[in-house]
């Protein structure tokens, strides 16, 4: 093809379509108009998206838009196209549009524990994976090397997936996200493509950051929708060669800017969640908000009505939507992208109203959908519809024939129109982060069933061209570039390395097509690195106003066409059975665990199955209050242990044999490190060197560091049949998560417990330390040589005995977390999650033992790095037990210890303390350690770890009363309680009486 210029002066027009799967939405927006939104949009165009063809719904809207503007096609600047169609095939499991991946990870040493697919629903595993290798490579988390590429290596792996027919390959390194220097990566994509000149390679660092499982699933996605990706973006070139259009194409993404088809076509996962920004993006436009390229418009809420579900986010005074906190999944596979926060609800113009006998009104949450036109009553059909009530209510809306309604009661209108504006409220409050009134802007179609007001809202705003405001979105969509990096904090200030940060930024965005004057920074956040000294992430997002200076329009060739032609057209997928792998439901009350008996001793033991772990795993981040990492990644490596068929097995304390040799390890340094290097083998090294040193052949047991976090589930995998085949002990030394190791209780309450003792890299490194004068030394002296290693080692301590066990061990925690796992399972499966915090109180021991101590949401967040620990303080605003319920009518059943005002918990890698700030000013602290104290996140029930902590999250705080051997005797509050963290002038005031929790062994037997 041929390229021209045309000068940006002339260029005033943009075209926004959104393809749904109802209907396909376009508009043409003429940007010198813009003062006037309404003016400014000279077209608009709904047609129905029923064509098998993935084109012809755009075409068809595109053409009416442009025959009624008339306009000169030649001063179009942009088309810019919304689309669900490659999430939708991920979530389909459409095998015609999804290729096989295959896998290359770079790490010498680290990874091989949980290989690719590991958390992938089978059957999504099943179409997607091709070959998995690994080949050396890899960073460390300070950004020096792991190990060198060897070509050599990757040549031979590039013979391995020629040999499979493999066309869509990761290449997906440790730490890669770090790499601005060796840029690994980037040299083996050379080698692949030299090798294997047809396939398409993703590397992981261009999807997106830290979290290095995460980061894969993502890039698998987005490898194996690649090749539809690129068909798809052909036929939207073919439909503007077929409309005369030779404007820039883009799609929009899921932060609502604006992504080249180009890029597009090579990294579509950008483009999974642009439909929500889209209709909040075009909110905005429509209501001539955030126009200034300033930070001086309201927060507002906006609502998109559909036919089936409305779809509730927030604007933020950047002018972009609220983003989304904690696991992002798609299709059952976590991933680490960004993507708006929306919450919707079951209520749409095409709801169905009920009337039951007794007389009450239900609205939903099945629609007539898409048929309305046929169905409901005021079309002339035989289903009364939220829309029909609107209609019979008097609302002045041109909506089919109103004679068709006038039988609807005034009754059944007035308890309608008040189970929607009570849905409607409830939601908004849901999103709010203030009791402050907020503005809230409706678009879509179906937003005529919204009340013209609603408690907690100043106004409702329900703008012109509303039932087109995604393809607005689109049309007048921004320019957009985001740095991500972790930076060196030693040689200059936070603000500093911040300031850097914003400066890249802003520099990629103009290189992206921004207009210098309107470019804004819309994110900013720095997040030190626990234990990692001087280290600090930085994420700055730079937004900025499409200018098409340098646009050059692409003229059709006869070689443009018959390269489209042998192509040929994509088919959507119309009605078609999809074959979707469910996982096996359980009845999680009758499901018991596996106990087993040795005829011989009589010993009990608990055989853990793939249910124990992962309700192991939820329990041990809540009683991390906060710290310890998360287990997710120890947890999928235990479950490849029992899907080899080994062992885990679990043991009471009474089970002890007098002189049992009985070992104590684990993991120490930044959680950081093993969300990328995955948990590898460094504890168990360092237990093979520890028992080189003490010349012993074997021991009897394992007993845990911590039961918090990831170090709650390392006892396993050392005693796994796989390793060392030994039961663990079901106790630990914390009973919670602490982040020094001298403050582990037998420590605490026992003279030299812990040297001679070792650590281990995982790629071969080893030391043993043998003498400290004090065991604060201990940690300080092992913290050189950590950093040398890799920032994060295993961990093996002097061995114990059976009766320092029994005198200061916390007893039965591995049950209590599994039992703590199996309330959070339980409320998810019976739609409980608004009374999680009340089950998992009850299986602390009920009122007497731990309490809710405050429900909000939070508001502010600060985080500074200090000697390697990451400090700060996390502020959470007031919210009622009827606002935080869920959408079930459930409501909480026990008080909160603190209502209104504020709570302020201050964090040292774990929650240290809760303290109410009331409404008068006054303070009082609630709860402190030795108590645990832990955030829920009340969407789905599971513990916030203080990375997790955002702006806008609706949280439970839970306060459980520590252990007896914590708080009953002087040397375990010296060194557990407050005084040890710095707050030498607030007391320690017991929250309750500790029920130590019932052994399952005991229980099931």
């Amino acid at each position: 093809m041929t390229v021209t210029s045309t000068p940006s002066e002339s260029l005033s027009y943009r075209i926004g379509v959104d393809v749904g799967g109802t209907n396909t939405d376009a508009v043409i927006v003429d940007t010198t108009l813009l003062e006037d939104p309404a003016k400014s949009i000279i077209a608009a165009k709904k047609s129905p998206t029923t064509s098998p063809s993935v084109t012809d719904g755009i075409k068809v809207a595109v053409q009416s838009v442009l025959e009624e503007s008339n306009i000169n096609r030649r001063r179009i600047a942009s088309l810019a196209i919304g689309t669900t169609h490659f999430i939708n095939a991920i979530i389909e499991h459409d095998e015609r549009h999804l290729s096989k991946v295959a896998v290359i990870r770079l790490s010498k040493s680290f990874t091989r524990e949980v290989p690719p697919f590991s958390d992938f629903p089978p059957r999504l595993r099943e179409i997607m994976r091709g070959y998995c290798t690994q080949v050396d490579g890899g960073l460390q988390i300070d950004g020096s090397i792991e190990a060198p590429i060897v070509e050599s290596q990757v040549v031979q792996e590039c013979a391995q997936i020629r040999q499979r027919g493999i066309k869509a390959v990761v290449v997906s390194g440790v730490f890669s996200p770090l790499d601005h220097h060796l840029h690994q990566e980037e040299t083996v994509r050379k080698i692949i493509n030299r090798e294997l000149p047809d396939v398409a390679v993703t590397c992981s660092s261009e999807i997106s950051n830290l979290g290095f499982l995460e980061r894969e699933n993502a890039s698998i996605l987005n490898a194996s929708i690649h090749g539809f990706a690129q068909k798809t973006i052909r036929e939207f070139k073919m439909a503007m060669k077929d409309l005369g259009l030779q404007c820039g194409l883009y799609l929009t993404q899921n932060d609502g800017t604006l992504l080249d088809a180009a890029i597009a076509a090579r990294l579509p996962i950008r483009t999974f969640s642009s439909g929500p920004t889209n209709s909040m993006r075009g909110a905005a436009f429509l209501c001539k908000l955030y126009t200034d390229g300033g930070n001086t418009s309201p927060t507002a809420i906006v609502c998109d009505v559909g036919g089936t579900t409305s779809d509730v986010g927030v604007l933020l005074p950047s002018g972009y939507p609220r983003q989304a906190v904690g696991d992002v999944s798609i299709a059952g596979v976590r991933v680490n992208y960004g993507m708006p926060q929306v919450e919707s609800i079951g209520i749409g113009g095409g709801s169905i109203v009920r009337r039951n006998e007794d007389g009450r009104v239900t609205v939903g949450r099945d629609s007539v959908g898409y048929a309305i036109r046929k169905r409901s009553l005021v079309f002339g059909g035989d289903t009364t519809t939220a829309t029909d009530v609107t209609v019979a209510a008097g609302v002045k809306v041109e909506i089919g024939n109103p004679d068709l309604v006038a039988g609807i009661s005034h009754d059944t209108i007035d308890k309608t129109q008040a189970v929607i504006k009570r849905e409607y409220e409830h939601i908004c409050d849901l999103l709010k982060t203030s009791p402050e009134p907020l503005p809230l802007i409706l678009v879509g179609g179906g937003s005529i069933i919204c009340p013209s007001q609603l408690d907690g809202i100043s106004e409702i705003i329900w703008p012109r061209f509303h039932d087109v405001a995604n393809a607005v979105g689109a049309a007048m969509a921004r320019i957009s570039a985001t740095v991500d990096t972790v930076q060196n904090a030693s040689n200059q200030t936070m603000a500093e390395a911040m300031q850097k940060a914003t400066d890249l930024a802003i520099q990629r965005v103009i290189e992206a097509g921004a207009r210098p004057g309107t470019v804004q920074i819309t994110e900013k956040e720095s997040l030190p690195l626990q234990y990692v000294d001087h280290q600090v992430r930085t994420v700055v997002k730079a937004v900025g106003d499409f200018y098409p200076s340098n646009i050059t329009f692409e003229e059709w060739t006869h070689e443009d066409e018959d390269e489209l032609a042998a192509n040929g057209h994509l088919q959507t997928k119309l009605a078609q059975e999809v074959d979707v792998h469910f996982e096996e439901r359980i009845d999680i009350k009758s499901y018991r665990p596996k106990i087993v008996i040795d005829p011989k001793t009589g010993l009990k033991t608990w055989m853990v199955s793939t249910r124990d772990l992962e309700w192991l795993a939820d329990g041990c981040y809540v009683l991390g209050c906060g710290g310890g990492g998360s287990p997710y990644p120890e947890m999928l490596k235990l479950r490849q242990h029992l899907e080899q068929g080994h062992e885990l097995r679990i043991i009471d304390m009474e089970s002890l044999k007098p002189d049992a040799r009985i070992y104590w390890a684990g993991n120490m340094g930044s959680p950081a490190v093993p969300a990328e290097r995955l948990s590898a083998s460094e504890s168990i090294l360092a237990m093979e060197t520890m028992m080189e040193y003490n010349k012993h052949e074997s021991f009897d047991a394992m007993i845990g560091i911590e039961i918090g976090g990831s170090n709650g589930l390392q006892p396993l995998t050392i005693g796994s049949s796989l390793h060392f085949d030994r039961p663990v002990v079901d106790a630990d030394w914390m009973g919670r998560a602490y982040p020094n190791l001298w403050q582990v209780i037998v420590a605490v309450q026992e003279e030299n417990q812990i040297l001679p003792c070792a650590i281990a890299s995982g790629d071969g490194r080893a030391l043993i330390m043998t003498r400290s004068p004090d065991d604060k030394i201990i940690d300080q002296t092992l913290r050189a040589p950590s950093i040398e290693m890799g920032y994060y080692v295993g961990f093996c301590a002097k061995p114990t005995n059976t009766e320092l066990v029994h005198r200061w061990a916390v007893k039965n925690t591995l049950s209590q977390a599994w039992r703590i796992g199996r309330c959070i399972a339980r409320a998810s499966r019976d739609n409980t999650v608004s009374t999680v915090t009340e089950q998992i109180i009850e299986e602390m021991g009920g009122g007497d033992s731990a309490k809710i101590l405050f429900r909000g949401k939070i508001v502010d967040i600060e985080r500074r790095l200090f000697k390697g620990h990451s400090y700060g303080e996390v502020v959470i605003k007031h919210v009622s037990a009827e606002e935080s319920q869920e959408q079930n009518g459930t409501a909480a059943g026990l008080p909160a210890v603190a209502t209104g005002g504020e709570l302020r918990i201050p964090f040292m890698n774990e929650n240290l303390l809760a303290r109410h700030r009331r409404e008068d000013g006054s303070e009082a602290v609630i709860a402190a350690i030795p108590d645990l104290i832990t955030i829920i996140n009340s969407a789905n029930g599971k513990a916030l770890g203080i990375g997790e902590y955002r702006y806008g999250v609706l949280v439970n705080v839970i306060g459980v009363a520590c252990s007896p051997v914590w708080n009953g005797n002087e040397k375990g509050l010296k060194a557990g309680g407050l005084a040890a963290f710095g707050y030498d002038d607030i007391a320690y005031c017991p929250l309750g009486t500790y029920k130590e929790p019932r052994s399952v062994i005991e229980e099931f037997w």
